[in-house]
Parts: C-alpha cells; structure tokens; sequence
C-alpha cells in the first residue's frame, strides 16, 4: 500500500504528542459529532430538545479522556450513558457508539486475553438486550467486533515492531562487542609488535654499546662498526614503530609493508653486526603463507634471536626454515650456557612466540636442545589454504 510522506510525518507528530492531550482531543471530537445531531436538527416536535440527550451525550464523550490509565472503566462508564439516551422522547435520533467504539478499541489494544473477551461479550450481550431493532443490533455487533479487531491488529503491529526494535538494539549491542574484542585483539598485536621491535633493537644497540668502548683503544674499526650497527638498530626500529603507530591515527598517511619471511636475511645480518654469528638455511620449496602468517614468522625469529641475545651467552645461533607439504617448520637454535643478562627479562618473549604461532593456527615449543648445549625454539606455521 503506497505512503505518502505527509501521512508519515503527521504519525510522527501525533506519536509524540502528550497522551493527556491526544485522549482529550479524542473526547471532544466523539462529542461534538455526538452533540452535532442535536444542534444541526429541529424537533419536529417544537421547541428545543430535553437536556437529557445533551447530559447522556456528554456522559459517554468524557470517559475517553482516561481510556489508557483505565480502559475497562472507560469503557463502562461511556456504554452506560449511551445506553440510557432514549430513556427521553425529545432527543435526536442517532446512534451513541462512538464513544464505546473508542474505549473498546482502547481494551483490545492495552488489555489481557481474558480481560478482553469477558469485556467483549459483555459489550455485545449488553447491546443485544437494550437495542430496539435486530437491524440495530446487527449493525452494532458488527461495528463493536469491528472495532475489537482494529485494536487486537495495532496491539500485533506494535509488539512486532517492539520486537523489530530489540532485535535491533541487540545486532547493535553484538556488533559492539565484536567490535570492541577486535580492538582489543588489535591493541594486543600492537603491544606485542612493540615488544618485538623495542627488545630487538635495544638488545643489539646495548651489546654494541658494551663491546665498543672496550674495542676503542685497539680495535677502532671494530668500534665504529659497533657504533654504526647501534644507528642502523636504532633507525630501523624508529621506521618499524613509526609504521606501527600509522595504525593508530584516524587518518594514517601511507603505510609501509610489515616485515616477513623476505626480511629475515636483514635481521640475520643485525645480529650478525652484534657479534652473534647466525647461520641460516632453507630447506624445501617455499610456498605460499597467509600475510599474518608471513609477518607472525618474522616477528617470531625476531624475538627468539633477540632472546639469545639478551639471555643465552651464545656465540652461534642457527635458523632453519623447512617448508614441507601442509606447513613451514621455523628451527632456531643457540650454543649458549646463559648469562647474568644485561638487560632485565620482561618474562613474555617465548609467551609471545606461543601467541603468534597459535594465532596462526599453528604450535610453539621451546627449551633446552637435546644434541648439546643451548636452547631451541621450534614452530609449525600452517601454509596458506590453496
């Protein structure tokens, strides 16, 4: 059925009305179409007509004004009247519905289903016992089921669209909770890609810091390579965070790449500069990995070098892809028998390379090597679904 934009915004208006205002509008329209008749007509009669019809018409208009704080009353108290009109002669003839229309309308809207069928055959039986004519009875009963039936559809049209309303506030709610667990999980992969970068960095940066006052003296070019792996450390960890940080701006300017599998030679020769010597191999033909999964691999051999370099003692680090059928297995190994470290353990880096891995679908396992000294990392990364 078409809608007219008119139509629409005077519904909006009127919803928003007082109900006190829009109930006692109602009241005085029923009673000047109910008081219409005895003013627009003559008593055939002579003379004016007896008061008793204005008093009953008035009497049956009025109880509308609380037909929502008290339908049934309303009801009654407007039936009542209407039923007692032609007790007197000089009175316009017309039938006195309207007010009771309204009222039963209102029951079958607000009330109970018990509350409205006995109100419904009390109406109708009601009617039936005071009409005059089967014809008027006929007429009436018609209009009053009419009329229940009118409410009982708006009560059906405004519980469907109360359910409409919850079912949408409860989309809105779920869609806010997923996002608000996203910006969770986002915040956590940011701290943790701070993590890796920072303790990497500032891993190489002290080992250097170490090493090149003691080389100063007797070994100048062994001093200032150690001063310029301290720069490159510290420029290569301000683009990896300024990159990082791009994430959190409302409007980020061009974002870098994030480091993966391509960057790790990179990495190696970082470490290498800090005197730890790494051999690295590749076994297998590579194949194709998530983006997540490529940077997770990254950021895992990122930390479990920067592990042996803070922690281990070692002089050699081993790193091993192996990529086979379903997934790349990622083997870093070290020669090393501890310290007493340098710099204080935030007691997360194997978490973090658990976390990563797990996120990815795949597995971590860590501790002492078994064919020697040192320690080993080992991860299974899944390969991307083809």
């Amino acid at each position: 059925m078409p809608d007219f934009p008119y139509l629409t915004e005077l519904r909006r208006r009127a919803a928003a009305l007082p109900p006190m205002l829009v109930d006692g509008g109602l009241a005085a329209l029923v009673l000047v179409l109910q008081l219409w008749p005895l003013l627009s007509r003559d008593n055939p009669a002579g003379g004016a007509w007896d008061r008793w019809g204005y008093a009953v018409v008035v009497a049956s208009a009025v109880p509308l004004v609380w037909r929502r704080r008290a339908p049934v009353t309303a009801l009654l108290c407007s039936l009542i009247p209407s039923g007692l009109y032609d007790l007197a002669d000089e009175v316009a003839d017309q039938p006195m519905w309207y007010g009771g229309l309204v009222a039963l309308y209102t029951v079958a809207l607000t009330s109970t289903r018990w509350v409205r069928w006995t109100v419904l055959a009390v109406t109708l039986g009601g009617g039936l016992l005071v009409v005059g004519s089967s014809e008027t009875a006929l007429r009436g009963s018609v209009q009053f089921v009419a009329a229940y039936a009118i409410g009982r559809a708006a009560a059906s049209s405004r519980a469907h669209a109360a359910a409409l309303e919850e079912r949408a506030a409860q989309l809105a709610r779920e869609r806010e909770a997923e996002a608000e667990r996203a910006a969770e999980r986002e915040r956590a992969r940011i701290a943790r890609d701070m993590h890796d970068i920072l303790a990497h960095a500032v891993s190489v940066m002290v080992v250097q810091a170490e090493a090149g006052p003691v080389a100063v003296a007797t070994q100048p070019a062994r001093a200032v390579a150690a001063f310029d792996a301290i720069a490159a450390a510290g420029r290569d960890a301000m683009e990896q965070l300024r990159r990082l940080l791009n994430v959190l701006k409302e409007e980020a300017g061009p974002r870098g790449p994030q480091p993966t599998i391509a960057a790790l030679p990179a990495l190696a020769d970082q470490l290498r500069a800090a005197g730890l010597r790494v051999d690295c191999s590749d076994m297998g033909d590579p194949r194709p990995l998530s983006p997540d999964t490529e940077v997770a691999a990254y950021r895992i051999v990122q930390e479990a070098l920067t592990n042996i370099v803070k922690h281990a003692g070692a002089t050699n680090a081993g790193l091993a892809l192996t990529w086979q059928e379903d997934a790349l297995m990622i083997d870093i190994t070290d020669d090393g028998h501890g310290r007493e470290p340098a710099l204080p353990s935030g007691g997360n880096g194997l978490i973090g390379i658990r976390e990563r891995a797990a996120a990815c679908g795949g597995s971590a396992v860590a501790g002492p090597r078994e064919d020697g000294p040192g320690f080993q990392v080992l991860v299974r990364l899944p390969l991307a679904a083809s």
